[in-house]
């Protein structure tokens, strides 16, 4: 089983990627299963289902951070694409939280960043980009030679390593490189691990103090004038 997981924040085509490759996936012979990881609502469970006719699933994190959530089912998912005789797993997660990494070892991580986002946003997203393998990036057409040097250089100062794709998500160009990594990538191990270190602990307001001012919190906290220290016993 090939295991892919994909993020990127909202509206820079994370799922026009993913069916392209799915596309061009079913073209190759291979068979695969689509988890979508989101917090309220979404439809491209349905979207999949109705146009490949693949296995398709969709699970919402609800209070949980959406990557928390991948690490919580992903082990269920291996085994539903698995005994729908899918060699193919792909998860398209929302992957809000800027501070965690959705991505496992022994797997193939995207992130789709688009052109349009600002030439700094990749400065902002931390280990959603740092972590992954590739880095896609969208809506080229959109901004200037200029606009787009620089943001792949942008990508480099905080990810040396992390493979650059430009693509057209609209109309499949530069999908090829995408299907081959995902063709090459090793076969998902029988215990997997998160990739990066999660965040320090949980909260006061992880678990619902809703109080105002870190004077009401304790563990670890941040003041205006002061970076992180520990407070209470």
């Amino acid at each position: 089983m090939k295991l892919v997981v994909c993020a990127g924040p909202a509206t820079t085509g994370k799922t026009s990627v993913l069916r392209h490759i799915v596309r061009k996936l079913d073209q190759c012979g291979h068979r695969t299963a689509f988890l979508k990881i989101d917090v309220q609502y979404a439809e491209e469970d349905a979207l999949f289902a109705a146009e490949f006719g693949i296995p398709v699933r969709k699970v919402y994190s609800g209070e949980l951070c959406p990557d928390h959530c991948n690490v919580m089912v992903l082990g269920d998912a291996l085994l539903w694409a698995g005994q729908s005789t899918c060699d193919v797993l792909l998860v398209e997660t929302a992957g809000l939280c800027l501070r965690c990494s959705p991505y496992v070892d022994g797997g193939l991580g995207l992130v789709v960043l688009e052109a349009t986002s600002g030439t700094n946003l990749p400065l902002k997203v931390g280990p959603m980009l740092s972590l992954a393998d590739i880095a896609v990036i969208t809506k080229i057409d959109r901004v200037s030679q200029a606009e787009r040097e620089v943001f792949r250089a942008r990508i480099q100062d905080v990810a040396p390593a992390v493979r650059i794709r430009e693509v057209n998500a609209l109309h499949g160009i530069g999908i090829d490189p995408l299907v081959d990594a995902v063709l090459h990538a090793p076969e998902a191990p029988e215990r997997m691990f998160l990739r990066g270190n999660p965040p320090v602990g949980t909260c006061t307001i992880c678990v619902g103090k809703k109080d105002v001012g870190w004077q009401s919190h304790f563990g670890v906290v941040r003041s205006l004038e002061n970076q992180n220290f520990y407070r209470g016993e």
